[in-house]
């Protein structure tokens, strides 16, 4: 009983070394291969492959001390089904439109090959390729699910014109590549990733289809353009290769052509479905628009679909299935959508392109019926002021007024105009309520740093216009009446009453009973609810710079990150 102690210490000496020689047992070649290599970097150092540091290094020291340095995309010296799985993804990327170069897909290709090839010369053993491959595949996975949740290009990158919030980032890439090491689908891995849009997912199956049909294409797209529009019965040198364009997307099948050169009656049935189709006015003449479009080659609408896909995963968390304001600028078109579905859909006029409208989301707290114009400084400056000085009953005849700070209406007569412009000008100038006032008869109010509403207008003729980026920023509505009905959902709002209040001498503010968000997106493609695409005109020409962008070398947009 005396040697009990010593008994008891000599038994947990030889589990404790039973535990250690099984653990060293489970760890394989690669194992030990892992571990040497990462411990010959220092903190600084970045882990190389090819003399190229890796952009995850720190994350793939933590992620393989936290696994004890076990591999993954290999096994018993093989490459395993998940590495290839994982391969096959990389290159599926393109649907999401990124560039499956951005995340080593040569490289991977290359030591694939490699190790490949030297399977049928030597047995299966631990080999440096395997290690280059484990980093190369991993730092890939990192990257590639940041990219995928909240885009590529970094918040800094994307524009002045996108306000809206830096989306956060809800997914520790690590974990989720630790669970896919543990049995989780790879691909159910990254789709889990993609943006909680429909769209989205419908919009990768679009640009899968543009790639398809990319590999039938034996077209020219060198661009057309026309000095006077084409309408049936017209004959002209490209009427034979943009009749070809509508048939490669469908529009038209085979016929027989007597005059190729003519643009005959088949053709313009063809064409006005082309148009309605892309939003366009199907009036079957081939104008500058309708030009612009068939122009558009299977890549250039891969480069367009990818971009806002980009957007896409830039949008932060949005509760779409709620009470929701969506204003698609590229679109002209505003959708209020309750409980997932859009109960009113309006035709909008938007900002010039001098005065874009920006993107960014707010809550809409009232309405204010029969509206006062508060005219902006700068309209006061560039508009007014020079009106005024050369007619004196300017302010007269637009129903305007000059207020001072206090709120009292001042007598024009008695206002010096000379010399006073811009932030110099001590008065404000406002349009009274009424059929001229340039908000029309109501507006719609989502205070924002941007001094941007929603309000009718009295030009009415205007929403008949294809393009109809017009205002100084805000957005007009269409329909103001039935938007109005729309939002406040109460009985005592009837038709009549809000006919009665968006004709009064003097406005009238209508809280509402709760806040509505917001939401001013910049989409030139996006798809409906059967999958259908849909492309729309660059009116702000901002496409071109983020598809730069999204080509540019991965490096470039990670060192913005940090």
């Amino acid at each position: 009983m005396k040697n009990k102690p010593l008994i008891i210490i000599l038994t947990l000496f030889l589990i404790a070394a039973a535990i250690f020689i099984v653990g060293r047992m489970g760890r394989s070649d690669l194992t030990e291969e892992i571990e040497m290599r990462l411990s010959s970097y220092d903190e600084k150092q970045a882990v190389q492959i090819a003399g190229e540091p890796l952009l995850s290094s720190e994350e793939i020291k933590a992620f393989y001390a936290e696994r004890d340095f076990e591999e993954i995309w290999s096994e018993n010296g093989k490459i395993n089904s998940l590495a290839e799985n994982f391969l096959e993804e990389i290159d599926h990327v393109k649907y999401d439109g990124l560039n499956p170069e951005d995340y080593n897909q040569i490289l991977i290709q290359e030591f694939f090959e490699e190790i490949e090839g030297k399977r049928k010369i030597l047995k299966p053993k631990s080999t440096p390729e395997l290690v280059d491959l484990e980093f190369l595949m991993t730092d890939a996975f990192l990257r590639l699910s940041k990219d995928l949740e909240v885009g590529k290009v970094a918040p800094n990158s994307r524009g002045s014109y996108w306000k809206l919030a830096a989306k956060e980032s809800k997914i520790n890439s690590q974990d989720l590549l630790e669970e896919v090491a543990d049995g989780l689908d790879i691909q159910k891995a990254l789709a889990s990733l993609y943006p909680e849009i429909e769209m989205y997912t419908k919009g990768r199956e679009v640009i899968q289809s543009l790639y398809e049909k990319s590999q039938d294409d034996t077209l020219s797209w060198k661009p057309v353009s026309f000095e006077h529009s084409l309408k049936v019965g017209d004959t002209h040198a490209s009427v034979p290769g943009l009749r070809d364009r509508l048939k490669f997307w469908g529009y038209l099948g085979a016929y027989e052509v007597k005059d190729p050169l003519l643009f005959d009656s088949t053709m313009w049935k063809g064409l006005k479905s082309y148009q309605l189709e892309n939003g366009m006015n199907p009036d079957g003449a081939i104008g500058e628009l309708t030009a612009d479009f068939l122009n558009d080659s299977p890549e250039k609408l891969i480069e367009i679909a990818s971009v806002n896909l980009e957007r896409m995963r830039w949008i932060p968390e949005i509760k779409w299935e709620e009470e929701l304001v969506l204003v698609n600028i590229a679109n002209y078109q505003l959708d209020y959508m309750n409980n997932g579905d859009t109960t009113l859909s309006a035709k909008v006029i938007v900002g010039k392109e001098y005065n874009e409208s920006p993107v960014f989301t707010a809550p809409m707290s009232y309405i204010v019926f029969s509206p006062y114009w508060n005219i902006p400084p700068s309209i006061t400056h560039d508009e007014i002021i020079p009106s005024v000085r050369k007619n004196g009953d300017y302010l007269r005849e637009k129903n305007m007024e000059v207020v001072s700070n206090s709120g009292e209406v001042l007598n024009p007569k008695q206002v010096n105009w000379t010399g006073k412009e811009g932030a110099d000008f001590p008065y404000r100038i406002r349009q009274k309520p009424g059929g001229s006032n340039s908000l029309g008869l109501v507006k719609f109010m989502f205070p924002n740093d941007y001094n941007i509403y929603i309000h009718d207008t009295p030009a009415r003729s205007l929403f008949a216009r294809e393009s109809r980026a017009l205002s100084h920023g805000c957005i007009r509505i269409q329909y103001p009446d039935l938007f109005a009905e729309a939002l406040l959902k109460d009985k005592k709002w009837t038709k009549e009453r809000i006919q009665e209040a968006m004709h009064k001498e003097q406005e009238e503010v209508v809280k509402l009973d709760r806040e509505i968000p917001v939401l001013l997106l910049y989409l030139t493609f996006w798809t409906d609810e059967s999958g259908n695409a849909h492309f729309r005109p660059d009116i702000y020409h901002r496409d071109t710079e983020l598809i730069k962008k999204l080509k540019a070398p991965l490096k470039t947009e990670s060192k913005q990150r940090s």
